[in-house]
């Protein structure tokens, strides 16, 4: 049975009566208001460069705060309480998420709300191995959490119980040289440890720690584009963008039935993410006409423009590509709707943008190349090119998240008229929908 908070004499922390009195901040510099917190999300891949967990980023949404590198530290009551009221653990589904823990969130009896099962606690660089600590750290291992340490940039000794205490071991290395980066993983391959490697800005740094030992991967460096002069688009691909176009076009069912059939690879993974439980068909799709008929023009190019992702990569789940097009596709199709809600052409357009804006990623031309045979509606491509626009706000905002920009974040949630509170619902239920379409289509 989950126990609740005592609150010591700061009132604005849960603590655990047993913790030390130096885990008592004082109320100043602390968020207490769940509704005032960014929850932000950031990747983490596995070997295979599938997706593995997320990194889940909670920040204060106060101007204020977003200006001055909003290092404000959440209440533990504030962070658990987004996590609970937000569904995060449902829109995880089998992922976990890591939540970072300083000393006053670790003694907090308000942690052990947390599912053991659904996240991954970050031991902060900044909390000491004294034995309270370590004793602390033990006991939630016991109760079955799984611990991580944050933000390693070097083997400190007196480091030693916690490292012993922690099953994965993230290492940063945007400050580390390549040869710093091998010392260290020279240092914890003989402890036996996961390591994770954070911070990755480039395929080639991901390359590098996976060649020293490293099994995960955090950041966003897989949804860099890589545009390289001269390259074409595979068949495969080209057939896809022609089908779009043809379906913005209105083509007639027979012209768009025929040009589907010559890609039966691509149509049996169309069927696939049609039939995932995520649509919410209540009848089993069976063929191509049947397809196009029971969901009609409207859906039909919304399972086009993602099955362009579902193409890219391996078999299986955890495609990332497809997992990002989707939830941004389907983050904007909900902000448009908070905004315009008797407006269904803005939402179809939102989420043409979302998931079209990852396409140089799929391709690897520039975007003006990819959009110029599809007939865009004038706003999609005026806010994917130029970044105007309703839509063009929503996409920049939605990179902004993506990036744990909260200063992005605030003032395109101003220019738009949105709160917070809006923004991280719509971000979790595009999460939630993506990993069910991406898992189920699999």
């Amino acid at each position: 049975m989950a126990r609740w908070p005592v609150y010591n004499r700061c009132s604005a922390v849960p603590c655990r009566t047993s913790g030390p009195a130096s885990n008592c901040p004082s109320d100043g510099n602390r968020v207490k208001d769940s509704s005032d917190v960014f929850l932000g999300r950031q990747p983490i891949l596995d070997l295979r460069q599938r997706l593995f967990a997320y990194e889940l980023l909670f920040r204060s949404g106060h101007v204020g705060f977003a200006e001055a590198g909003d290092n404000v530290r959440m209440t533990a009551t504030v962070i658990v309480n987004t996590f609970n009221e937000l569904g995060v653990e449902t829109a995880l589904g089998d992922r976990r998420g890591f939540i970072n823990v300083d000393e006053g969130f670790l003694f907090s009896d308000t942690l052990e709300l947390l599912p053991p099962h659904a996240v991954v606690l970050e031991i902060l660089e900044t909390v000491p191995a004294t034995e309270e600590v370590v004793a602390r750290c033990r006991e939630l291992r016991a109760a079955g959490y799984t611990l991580a340490l944050d933000d390693v940039t070097q083997i400190r000794p007196s480091y030693g119980p916690l490292v012993d205490l922690a099953d994965i071991v993230k290492v940063d290395i945007a400050p580390l040289s390549d040869a710093e980066v091998a010392r260290i993983a020279d240092e914890l391959r003989p402890l036996g440890k996961q390591l994770l490697a954070e911070k990755v800005e480039s395929r080639e740094r991901m390359q590098m720690c996976r060649e020293l030992g490293f099994t995960l991967f955090q950041g966003y460096y897989f949804a860099r584009p890589s545009v390289i002069a001269g390259r074409r688009v595979d068949y495969g691909k080209l057939s896809l963008v022609r089908l779009l176009s043809l379906a913005i076009g209105d083509a007639d069912t027979p012209e768009l039935e025929n040009e589907l059939k010559r890609e039966p690879g691509l149509v049996l993974k169309m069927l696939r993410m049609i039939n995932s439980a995520s649509t919410g068909v209540a009848v089993k799709i069976t063929s191509l006409r049947h397809a196009i008929t029971m969901l009609g023009r409207r859906q039909l190019m919304r399972w086009l423009q993602l099955l362009i992702f579902a193409s890219s990569g391996e078999e299986g789940g955890g495609n990332p590509l497809l997992a990002t097009a989707a939830a941004r596709g389907r983050l904007l199709e909900l902000l448009a709707t908070e905004l315009a809600p008797q407006n269904a052409a803005l939402a179809d357009q939102g989420f043409m943008c979302g998931v079209m804006s990852m396409m140089p990623v799929a391709f690897g031309i520039p975007m003006d190349e990819i959009i110029v045979p599809l007939n865009l509606p004038d706003a999609v491509g005026d806010a994917l090119c130029l970044r105007v626009g309703p839509l063009g706000v929503m996409l920049d905002l939605a990179e902004a998240a993506e990036a744990d920009d909260l200063a992005g974040v605030t003032s395109r949630l101003a220019a738009l008229g949105l709160d917070l509170d809006t923004f991280n619902r719509a971000q979790t239920e595009a999460l939630a929908w993506s990993n069910r379409l991406e898992d189920e289509a699999a």
